[in-house]
């Protein structure tokens, strides 16, 4: 009878043990998806965690320009190839004036101007505004940018 006593406890122990880690691996996952989604650099998380309260940064994730970040800190930011626009993106797969992104207090939203190759959010071609959240994916021409606001608007949303 001890010897099933043991097997018992060793059994729960090793279940105890197994729970755990799975708990664990899945605490590390989200954290290695949360970090791959935003894997910056020191500068670029230096500068996001800089950000004032009403701003936000956009950083190119792929295609030209790599690394570039773009500031939003007014309330119309025009995006496009032409010499004129907030965010000059030179590459013939952008529209002269290609998207806007707009400020509202804190919250921060895209709209497609009727460029050729369209504006894309998280992957998928945006019609009309779409809201923007914190790590979205904005695509305009082979730009790839990824969004971030400010850390200080996060912490107050929460």
């Amino acid at each position: 009878m001890g010897e099933d006593m043991a097997a018992e406890n060793h059994a729960r122990r090793t279940d105890d043990t197994e729970v755990r880690a799975t708990q664990q691996f899945r605490e590390d996952l989200g954290s290695m998806i949360r970090a791959r989604a935003t894997d910056l650099t020191i500068d670029e998380r230096d500068a996001v965690e800089a950000l004032p309260s009403g701003a936000a940064l956009l950083v190119v994730r792929r295609g030209p320009n790599l690394g570039a970040r773009f500031l939003l800190d007014q309330d119309v930011t025009v995006a496009g190839r032409h010499p004129a626009v907030d965010i000059f993106l030179d590459d013939v797969t952008v529209s002269r004036k290609h998207a806007e992104f707009h400020r509202r207090g804190t919250q921060f939203s895209v709209v497609d101007l009727g460029s050729l190759n369209g504006t894309f959010c998280d992957g998928t071609r945006i019609d009309g505004e779409v809201p923007l959240v914190d790590g979205a994916e904005v695509q305009v021409g082979k730009f790839r940018f990824t969004f971030f606001g400010s850390r200080f608007d996060l912490e107050s949303a929460a």
